[in-house]
């Protein structure tokens, strides 16, 4: 693995974490480098860190505060 890509996944600590998680992802890297953004992409799809997962968890908490809300009328 080359030290750029090195460079960026320590100093990413979800990324650091789904490395070590994940760790057939170290010989893919080590063979082809350019591979770190499927990684990423991948790590975001696990973590749930993409935009449609985000406005996601927004309309839930909505949801609840809504509920919440009927029960005290």
């Amino acid at each position: 693995m080359d030290l750029n890509t090195q460079y960026k996944i320590f100093n990413n600590d979800l990324l650091h974490k789904f490395l070590r998680e994940n760790s057939y992802w170290y010989k893919i890297l080590n063979r082809n480098p350019q591979m770190l953004d499927k990684m990423i992409q991948e790590m975001k799809d696990k973590y749930k860190l993409n935009t449609s997962d985000k406005i996601e968890k927004i309309g839930e908490r909505l949801s609840m505060v809504e509920s919440i809300l009927s029960v005290l009328e």
